[in-house]
């Protein structure tokens, strides 16, 4: 049984899924620079992910309306220590923010893709961002 247990292992010890957390949204991010804002991944992995970019999102744009240089500051260390990345924490405190400015939420959205993997035959997805 399953009582109280929240979360995917997508099939990684917890050090791995950390660090592909981290570098899949830094892709999200990063891919909005080159201009087409998605990425393609499995379906399980874009669901999982979702959470995590919108979450980023979100304080990036706090920090670009904090109105306190230290709740600025605290908002973009806060990323930092999530991304290692210094310039997709630029992205999300400049590009972004401003694309999502009046958005209130729900800024990505996963497309599953009709083709399949071809090493493994699994299911593919496309998660980007809305326009």
């Amino acid at each position: 049984m399953r009582h109280r247990m929240s979360g995917k292992k997508l099939g990684r010890n917890s050090s791995h899924r950390t660090a592909m957390l981290r570098n899949m949204v830094v892709s999200m991010v990063s891919s909005v620079e080159s201009g087409s804002g998605r990425i393609t991944t499995t379906v399980s992995k874009a669901k999982w992910i979702r959470p995590h970019i919108e979450r980023t999102i979100t304080l990036g744009k706090r920090a670009s309306i904090a109105q306190d240089p230290k709740d600025r500051l605290a908002i973009i260390r806060r990323l930092f220590a999530e991304l290692r990345d210094d310039n997709a924490v630029r992205l999300l405190t400049g590009k972004l923010a401003e694309r999502f400015a009046t958005r209130p939420g729900g800024y990505t959205r996963v497309v599953k893709l009709s083709q399949r993997r071809l090493g493994d035959s699994g299911f593919q997805a496309c998660i980007e961002f809305v326009d």
